[in-house]
């Protein structure tokens, strides 16, 4: 089976329609969705950025195409001031206090981007009304459609290029948002009924990457999993993360964390194995949705 477990629709920060993008994964997409040599997923994952707003059409879309669909999220946390991303499958969507989380933290980012547009906006052409042009309405702004703004008037040459310059954690127009810290996003998760992976927790290329320390003290509040299998994750780090994984009991998963044209990750570039999402969904309080 192919299973890929992080995407992100434009209820975040990717650029497909949720339904686009159960399509795209279903083989129904446009011309380079999938990685080389993959026609279609069994298996996709809906993570966008603390949200399940995109879970009913993409629900809907997977029942029309024939694949099957876990519903998730990525949840922002922090730890030792490093920001981490948590992989949230098959929670409870109701939970009312890890909707409370999800709120806190759209508000939070919300406040940062306009925060580091007013910024940019004193040195670059880019305004608010930029970057809410590179959105869809109910989209949580981030600085994902920031870079697409300052792309758009021709500052930077790509989103990547925007997040190695100026939207970097050490750039002077970087502001940080609230984010819960880890441990506490962690038992929130698994308080909702959901299994919690961190996601590409070996991307050092990002920037700093949490210690063994830190997954340890995750485990230990309930992770469920390392997603290990994931392009920003080297050589080096995936022996690190496969390694740690085997000593603390965890799952590890494989995914390609697609956006669309946002990045170029391709859907099904990097799997995760039945066995894996087995248990997910063994765990998991929400079923997966069966084509």
């Amino acid at each position: 089976m192919l299973i890929d477990l992080h995407t992100h629709s434009h209820v975040s920060d990717g650029t497909d329609a949720p339904a686009a993008l159960v399509a795209a994964a279903a083989g129904r997409g446009p011309a380079g969705a999938l990685a080389d040599g993959v026609r279609r997923l069994d298996v996709v994952a809906l993570t966008d950025h603390d949200t399940v707003g995109g879970w009913d059409e993409a629900a809907a879309a997977a029942r029309e195409h024939g694949i099957d669909l876990v519903l998730g999220t990525e949840v922002s946390a922090r730890a030792e001031g490093i920001s981490v991303h948590l992989l949230s499958y098959l929670h409870d969507p109701h939970d009312a206090a890890l909707l409370a989380l999800f709120d806190a933290v759209r508000v939070s980012r919300d406040g940062r981007a306009r925060v580091m547009v007013e910024r940019l906006g004193a040195d670059f052409p880019v305004t608010w009304e930029d970057v809410v042009d590179q959105t869809q309405p109910g989209t949580t702004i981030g600085r994902p459609h920031i870079a697409d703004a300052l792309v758009a008037a021709g500052v930077c040459a790509s989103r990547d290029v925007a997040f190695a310059d100026l939207l970097h954690t050490d750039s002077p127009y970087y502001v940080r948002h609230a984010v819960p810290d880890a441990p506490d996003a962690v038992r929130a998760i698994v308080a909702a009924g959901g299994v919690a992976v961190m996601a590409h927790p070996g991307a050092h290329m990002r920037g700093r990457i949490v210690s063994d320390a830190v997954i340890e003290e995750l485990a230990a509040a309930g992770l469920a999993g390392l997603e290990v299998a994931h392009r920003d994750n080297d050589d080096a780090q995936r022996v690190r993360l496969d390694r740690l994984a085997q000593r603390l009991g965890l799952l590890t998963t494989g995914s390609s964390d697609f956006h669309g044209d946002g990045k170029p990750n391709r859907l099904g570039e990097n799997l995760t194995s039945s066995e894996a999402l087995a248990e997910i969904e063994r765990r998991g309080t929400t079923r997966m949705v069966r084509a």
